[in-house]
Formats: C-alpha cells, structure tokens, sequence
C-alpha cells in the first residue's frame, strides 16, 4: 500500500490549508508543501495548485519544483500555465519550464518551443533545457546509455555523463561555448561522484556562465553538501550584484551544508533587500537545524495535523 492510500483526503487538505495560509510562518508552509509532494496524488496537486497566487516567489517556484519532482501528467496543465503567465516572476516560471522536462512528457514539446526563445533569459534557457531533456528520453527508449543511477534521487534537468574523468568534466562544465546541457551534464556527473575534488571543480561554475547556471550550481553544491564549497556559496550571496536566483539558491545551499560558519552568514542576510533572498535564509535556517537535529524526517507536517 502507498503512503497516500494510507492518508485520508481530509488531512491531505488539512496539509494544503497549511501551505495556503499566508499567516503562517515560510518554514511551516515549506514543510507542508514537501509532505504533499512526497504524498502526491490529485489532492496533493490541487492543494499546490492553489498556492500559485501567493506573494512570494519563492515559494511559488518551490511549488513549480514540487510539481516537476513528482512527475505526474495530471501537473501538467497548472505548469503551462504558469509558464505562460508573464505576470509570475521569472524564478517562478523558469521553474515551471524545468518541471515541464521533469514530467518529460512529449505532449509539452510544442509550448517549450514556444518559451525557448522567451525575452527572459532564464526561462528561455530552461526550455531549451527541457526540450533537450525530452529529445533526450526519447532516445533513450530506443537505445539505453547503460548511464549510473542518481544517488540524489532527484529528477535532474540533464542526465549524467560516462566519464570520470574530472578534469576533463570541470573543463566542459567551465566552457561558456559548449551546449548548456551538456555541460549541465558535466555537473550532475561530477555531483554523482560526490569526492572533494569533484565538489571543488563544481563550485569554480559559481564564477562564470548565466544566472540559470550559476543557480543550478549552487542548488547541486546543496545536495553534495561538501563543506569545501562553503566559501565560494558565501561569496554568491554576499555579491549584491548577482541576479536574485544565485543569490537564493546560494542561501538554500548554505542551510543544507549546515555549518556554524553557514549559520552566521545566514543570519546576517535575514534582513536583505530582496524579498526572495530574506526568505531564502529564513528557510535555510530552518534545514539547518533540521541537519542538526535527531528530526528524522525534513518533511512532517503529517505528523500535525
């Protein structure tokens, strides 16, 4: 039996009534909307799907990210949507697209078309990336890469590499002229690899290429969880001049990593200018301490309600 047969419809809404509620605290609704995610089903998705009006960026391009994770068709009509809407922020709908790749379903093929040459870059380069994850799948129902499995168990916007070879992954993953989804390929390799050289060769991509690909740099470094990237995170959300999307993901990161020294820094940025960053340390602070407590699951807002 799966867990949501074992959940009744009436707390899955209690669950959502907590992500829907403005009032309560970011890290609480945070909580709520990964129990759903890991529930999933119909009730889960509307749940979610009614929390795209909210205020905040961030959590509305977590829900996107949920939506994508979960992997389920019944998602797809919420994320065009949202994609289509130019009134959503660009994180948000940037989002939207990379979860349409997530689900990989070819019916999409034609509104990422649409978006691959968006004004925006960042949702001009997700649907880029998405159509190339979808060609991607595609082929591989004809001829399988035999490619290693992802210990993250995440869906990745670009499946690994063969190769092992680190010097030669960093040199495409730093190459601003190589196709961005092969080099988002370099990266998820040298993440599977999970060593301190290879985490090391990631964060040198904090330095250079698009915001969309500095931010999922720093969102793979959040995984890894290596405290040899500390120091270069830090610098991506001290440089006020970084798009807002590094920024965010940078902070997040920090919080997974969950050192004393990534706890001060957090603490300093919880008064920042932008919305999406304060947010983003007050929900990093709350992963830490849930890295550093004996809590045995990130997401438990089932067990209260």
């Amino acid at each position: 039996m799966t867990i949501v047969a074992m959940v009744s419809k009436d707390k899955i809404e209690a669950i959502g009534n907590v992500l829907n509620d403005p009032r309560r605290p970011l890290k609480e609704r945070f909580r709520a909307l990964f129990t759903l995610k890991n529930l999933g089903g119909p009730e889960a998705i509307s749940c979610i799907e009614k929390c795209f009006s909210d205020n905040s960026a961030l959590l509305k391009h977590e829900l996107a990210y949920c939506l994508g994770q979960m992997q389920d068709e019944r998602a797809i009509p919420i994320l065009i949507s949202v994609l289509r809407n130019t009134d959503q922020e660009p994180m948000v709908r940037h989002e939207a697209g990379e979860a349409l790749g997530a689900i990989g379903s070819e019916e999409v093929i034609e509104v990422l078309k649409e978006y691959a040459n968006d004004k925006t870059p960042e949702v001009a380069e997700t649907c880029q990336l998405a159509l190339s994850r979808i060609q991607w799948l595609s082929n591989q129902k004809k001829e399988s890469e035999g490619l290693p499995e992802n210990p993250f168990a995440s869906v990745d916007p670009a499946p690994p590499a063969n190769d092992k070879d680190i010097s030669h992954l960093e040199n495409i993953l730093l190459d601003n002229n190589k196709p961005l989804f092969d080099r988002y390929r370099a990266m998820f390799t040298l993440r599977n690899l999970r060593s301190p050289e290879s985490a090391l060769a990631i964060s040198k991509g904090l330095k250079t290429g698009s915001a969309l690909f500095k931010h999922e740099v720093a969102f793979v470094l959040g995984q890894l969880q290596d405290p040899s990237s500390v120091d270069y995170l830090i610098e991506g959300l001290q440089d006020l001049e970084e798009n807002e999307m590094v920024r965010h993901e940078c902070a997040e990161a920090l919080g997974s990593i969950a050192t004393e020294k990534c706890v001060e820094i957090l603490k300093t940025y919880l008064n920042d200018s932008k919305q999406v960053v304060r947010e983003s340390c007050e929900v990093a602070l709350d992963i830490s301490d849930y890295a550093t407590s004996p809590e045995f699951q990130y997401a438990d807002t089932l067990s209260l309600v």
